[in-house]
């Protein structure tokens, strides 16, 4: 048996012709992008900008926040550990099932995990639960993912303002990771709540959204400037390369609008299509949003999908879950009616 990777996209150690393990948009990386990428190359004899003036700008304009608020990462991973790491938390609480890198950025720091298991039967919501721990626990930092990795469920707004309000009275800190807030219709972002809270941080990535994985580019968006100024101490110096800069000027530019609302429309397609054909194998899909699904089978599916060349995310070592979990990407329709096909003779008697 291959070893499972803790992350998706291990398609190096791997024989893969489709990548169903990492969750990138499935309309490809826009062609502004793909130009403004090949013309950085004229820039790698430059140092970049290190404190990426123009993207900032730009990004400031696009989310109507001061720049001030604003923190740019070379991913959002390196994001995640320099928030642990600049505010040395006690305890971290952390709900799962969810996104492997917190409890590592955790550990990285010595913070003790508080953990909240989220429950199935509840459809992995998060419920008043999190309110009492929080209380008994009152963890300097809480993490969060709105949508959340792996389960794809979208918490409400109207419960993460409740939450901020117990926040407060804990003293306790939310990071919440949007990363894949743009694949969900409606887009319950919580961003109108960055100049009302004093306690919210809000991590997002250029990753997802415009299928850039390789280039590195994340952002946080920071209700407390101090705050932000200690995250910004424990990242290198020019941490963003020119192609990251360039890239994400070129994602933030109005002919992008179209591509990301056609994106919404075509990943619910999508997801609908993939959910109801899985369920007519008898396979169990948890309910979620976002460009990603999660689903029960007893079958060995990763085994013998990887077989036939297709990589899907095992889910088995997330906290929470079981073996029999799988994650798996909405992709182009062609690719799903390829996974579709190689799932119904994986489960051939």
């Amino acid at each position: 048996m291959k070893n499972k990777a803790i992350h998706g996209g291990d398609i190096y150690r791997n024989q893969v012709r489709l990548d169903f393990s990492v969750n990138v948009n499935p309309l490809g990386m826009p062609d502004g992008v793909e130009a403004a990428l090949h013309e950085a190359v004229c820039s790698v004899q430059e140092y970049p900008d290190m404190e990426a003036l123009a993207l900032k700008e730009s990004l400031a304009e696009k989310l109507a926040v001061p720049e001030e608020k604003l923190l740019f990462g070379n991913g959002a991973s390196e994001l995640l550990m320099a928030v642990v790491h600049a505010m040395h938390p006690t305890k971290i609480m952390i709900p799962s099932p969810s996104f492997y890198g917190y409890q590592h950025a955790a550990k990285a720091a010595g913070s003790k995990v508080i953990p909240l298991m989220l429950k199935e039967e509840n459809g992995f919501l998060l419920t008043e639960e999190l309110f009492t721990v929080l209380e008994q626990e009152r963890p300097e930092l809480l993490i969060l993912a709105n949508p959340n990795n792996p389960t794809g469920v979208l918490t409400s707004k109207e419960y993460l303002k409740q939450l901020l309000g117990k926040c407060r009275k804990t003293n306790t800190f939310l990071l919440l990771d949007e990363c894949f807030i743009e694949f969900c219709e409606g887009q319950d972002t919580m961003l109108s709540e960055i100049g009302k809270e004093d306690r919210l941080l809000l991590l997002r990535a250029f990753t997802k959204s415009f299928a850039i994985p390789g280039v590195r580019l994340g952002y946080l968006v920071g209700s407390t400037e101090e705050l932000l100024i200690r995250i910004r101490e424990q990242l290198p110096e020019w941490n963003l390369s020119v192609f990251a800069q360039k890239a994400g000027q070129a994602c933030l530019s109005s002919e992008n609008e179209a591509y990301l609302t056609e994106t919404v429309r075509y990943v619910k397609k999508e997801r609908q299509f993939l959910t109801e054909e899985l369920q007519q194998m008898g396979i169990r899909i948890l309910q979620g949003e976002a460009n990603f699904l999660l689903f029960y089978c007893e079958e060995n599916l990763y085994e013998k999908l990887l077989r036939r060349g297709i990589l899907i995310r095992d889910c088995s070592n997330f906290e929470g879950l079981s073996q029999g979990y799988y994650r798996i990407a909405v992709k182009r329709h062609e690719e799903n009616l390829q996974l579709l096909e190689a799932i119904k003779e994986c489960l051939k008697p």
